[in-house]
């Protein structure tokens, strides 16, 4: 009972009506809605698409659900929230303008921003469920599923080839190309800079990383060294050294930021900048997208809530498709966005958020209009 009271004192508090829970569940059960036949749908193409590698590679049912399909969900869920919350708030806004319900809220004395109020805090209930998923769940479940497609579906895994990794202020690591699979790497090279030449400089064939005493071998390995004017050059057969780097640092590439916590990631970008491997952009970006996305729910709420509470005699039809114009807009903003901040023609801090600032005036026009 004590519960009860207090959240009947903070709905007192805070103005909460019949009619703003009434709004708040009928966005949150579209929603809930919307997202269940969507991932229905994607699960049934998907289980289609790769049924002859589960069957190739004798996979049950049971592994089949628990190790890969409910890793596969949790990262579609989370792509899609900003464009389903928008469908949700078209869907049922529109019903409710159609059967004459804004309009005689509207009439009641019911102000046109105090209405919105039900969608901003569904809004951030969605929003909130979306940062802890993209920051922290989607994270570990992208990890584990990527590791069930290459163990249990015997997906290949290709070579990354030209890595170029700053070792220290001073030295830098190239390997021409490292074999994440067998975690072997060909043609590699360290190289330690002077004031104005290579002071020092090792050459191997195969570098190999031994995990449990944390050092590289070197395999027919070749040591030149300058000093004082004099060259020397050692070569050898096996090395084992340290280095400044892990294999994860040889191996990673764009899509290995999507397997790590919003944590990590900001870990990763210190250490990049430093190393200068030139994954950094990739790493910002990724931090930046998992927010605009998450925060872009909010826009898309007012977005959706804007079209879909004017009344057409075309119905339903109308609110849809004028909404989802304008919601593959705000998908393909994003994406070009992202393609300006790889290339580097805008900071990869603020391409992900772009498409957000330019929705967000369109929002606030279709506002001032829709009051009209």
């Amino acid at each position: 009972m004590r519960i009860k009271d207090q959240y009947r004192n903070i709905k007192n508090k805070v103005g909460w009506k019949i009619l703003d829970s009434y709004v708040l569940k009928k966005f949150l059960s579209s929603f809930v809605f919307a997202i269940t036949l969507l991932m229905t749908i994607i699960v049934v193409f998907d289980f289609s698409e790769n049924v002859h590698r589960f069957l190739d590679n004798n996979i049950p049912m049971s592994v089949i659900f628990t190790k890969y399909y409910l890793n596969f969900i949790p990262y579609f869920i989370n792509l899609f929230i900003p464009l389903f919350t928008f469908i949700s708030v078209i869907w049922f806004t529109s019903r409710m303008s159609n059967q004459n319900e804004i309009i005689s809220i509207l009439s009641g004395g019911v102000n046109f921003y105090r209405f919105l109020v039900p969608f901003l805090v569904g809004a951030t209930i969605i929003t909130t469920l979306a940062i802890v998923m993209s920051n922290e769940l989607v994270p570990k479940t992208t990890e584990r599923m990527n590791e069930f497609s290459e163990m249990m579906m015997k997906k290949r895994t290709f070579p990354k080839s030209s890595i170029h990794v700053r070792n220290s202020q001073t030295s830098y690591i190239f390997v021409e190309r490292w074999d994440k699979s067998k975690n072997i790497g060909y043609h590699f090279t360290y190289e330690v800079m002077g004031s104005q030449f290579v002071k020092s400089k090792i050459s191997a064939k195969t570098i190999v990383y031994n995990d449990s005493t944390k050092t590289w071998r070197l395999r027919h390995y070749s040591r030149r060294t300058i000093h004082a004017g004099v060259e020397k050059v050692v070569t050898g057969d096996v090395l084992d050294t340290t280095f400044n780097i892990v294999p994860n640092d040889l191996a990673q590439d764009a899509k290995f930021s999507e397997t790590m916590s919003y944590r990590e990631l900001n870990q990763f970008i210190d250490a990049e900048e430093v190393k200068g491997t030139g994954m950094a952009k990739y790493y910002i970006i990724e931090k930046h997208t998992r927010l605009a996305n998450s925060l872009g729910t909010f826009i898309m709420t007012i977005l959706g809530f804007c079209v879909a509470s004017q009344k057409t005699r075309r119905g339903v039809g109308v609110h849809l498709f004028f909404g989802i114009g304008l919601a593959f807009s705000f998908v393909f903003f994003q994406q070009i966005s992202n393609v300006f901040s790889m290339s580097g023609s805008i900071p990869p801090g603020l391409g992900p958020w772009i498409p957000n600032f330019i929705f967000l005036i369109i929002c606030v026009i279709l506002l001032r209009y829709s009051t009209k």
